[in-house]
């Protein structure tokens, strides 16, 4: 037409337009993660799971629901392995076996072979089904470059987080139920988000777990440090975990642009102090106070059964065991295996918690007319403290290290004493609601 000409292009394969920040991939995630776990639960599943040959039922198992739950094992295998030391380090049991003549002079083959399956631990024969697709695609060169690429770029650690996401949104799911759509956005610019944003984002996800784990590993290497031979036998058998827990806990940060910027950290603090002090009120959203967006992370357990209540209660007591299992470590307690003991602990507990909420009351009943008053009480209490640590560490015979083990038992026992107030309070209104519809 009017002398012009007109190209004609097909295309074999057009991509489309993918999520390219990291808070818009785990929004993904975790609706998809979601999904799965209502299907998990489904009618469907089962009857296709019962219908199928044993092959097919393989391959359905993979590229479905099978993928998710193999996530979740892998991290509760993580969390019961951790457990088993902490206990085993607590107890006296790893003390005993170690010191025993006869596993101290098969203590170097031990070694020999926990560094033998620590390359397969690595991760390694899951990376082999890639690079032999590659392989065969582009040859075994190209394959094993864009492997090391791969390892160069951290993808490593951008996948051992995303694990974090798959498992926290399908447990969270089959426990609860309540799977909502999650908006991504899909922008094409890659922008620099706000410590809050990640906050809010990962924090019961990734953070708090990633918190907990960390405690196991310093409490694992603390009480038994004294009586290991090598400290290769410790880095053989934690070094995986130490690499999901630093994944778990500085991946938003390392994928985060503009992140290590000085002039950006000192706004994501200003913008993180003052979402942390707004007071959540009527109308007031997530990203707006640090209390909406407390209530708003609480809403599944409103609409919850009473049996995963009682399982999350249960599963919230495995807090209890640092304190339990630390405070008969104390030097102030100069290896007593009275009940006495941990029950000291917890009236130190109760106490401190009794004047944290004084202060907390003060601070929120106090005008700017009784400042001088809430000062003056801010004031006895601490001097109250001093006193009551000098006479410990004068007479009790409390040390430093003794302080640093009680706030490594205290911190676990208070988030324990948090979680059940949360699941109690909230399953009541949910009781509450269902007896006032019926």
């Amino acid at each position: 037409m009017r002398g012009g000409n007109i190209t004609h292009h097909e295309y074999m394969q057009v991509g489309k337009g993918r999520d390219v920040g990291m808070n818009q991939i785990s929004s993904f995630e975790a609706k998809v993660a979601n999904g799965n776990g209502e299907q998990t639960l489904s009618r469907d599943i089962y009857r296709l799971g019962r219908r199928f040959d044993f092959y097919r039922m393989l391959s359905f198992y993979f590229t479905t629901v099978g993928f998710y739950f193999s996530s979740m094992v892998t991290v509760l295998t993580v969390y019961v392995f951790l457990y088993g030391r902490l206990y085993l380090v607590l107890s006296g049991l790893e003390k005993s076996i170690l010191l025993d003549p006869r596993i101290q002079e098969n203590i170097e083959p031990l070694q020999n072979v926990l560094a033998s399956q620590s390359v397969f631990q690595l991760g390694l024969l899951l990376v082999l089904p890639m690079v032999m697709e590659v392989g065969l695609e582009k040859g075994f060169r190209t394959a094993l470059g864009e492997f090391i690429i791969m390892q160069l770029q951290l993808a490593s650690v951008f996948f051992t987080f995303q694990l974090g996401t798959k498992t926290h949104y399908y447990g969270r799911t089959i426990l609860h139920g309540g799977a909502k759509y999650i908006p991504t956005g899909r922008g094409f610019v890659v922008y620099h988000a706000k410590f809050a944003e990640n906050y809010r984002m990962y924090s019961r996800s990734h953070f708090v777990k990633g918190l907990e784990l960390l405690i196991l590993l310093v409490v694992y290497l603390a009480y038994g440090r004294s009586y290991r031979t090598s400290s290769s036998l410790y880095l053989f058998v934690t070094f995986s975990i130490w690499f999901m827990v630093a994944s778990w806990l500085f991946a938003p940060f390392i994928f985060n642009p503009s992140c290590f910027e000085w002039q950006k950290t000192v706004d994501d603090w200003t913008d993180w102090r003052k979402w942390m002090g707004n007071r959540g009120g009527i109308g007031m959203s997530g990203e707006q106070s640090w209390e909406a967006w407390w209530r708003s992370e609480q809403a599944h357990l409103r609409k919850t059964s009473v049996r995963a209540l009682i399982l999350e209660i249960l599963m919230s007591l495995r807090f209890l065991i640092y304190q339990y299992g630390i405070v008969y470590h104390l030097k102030i307690a100069r290896h007593s295996t009275s009940i006495l003991v941990y029950g000291l602990s917890w009236l130190v507990m109760l106490t401190v918690l009794v004047v944290l909420k004084m202060v907390s009351i003060g601070r929120q009943k106090f005008g700017t007319d009784l400042q001088l008053m809430f000062r003056i009480l801010k004031g006895i209490l601490f001097l109250g403290f001093v006193t009551v640590m000098a006479v410990l560490f004068a007479i009790g015979g409390l040390t430093i290290t003794d302080v640093l083990a009680c706030t490594l038992g205290f911190l676990p026992t208070g988030w324990c004493i948090l979680l059940i107030n949360s699941l109690l309070v909230n399953g009541l209104k949910s009781l509450l609601l269902i007896r006032s519809k019926l």
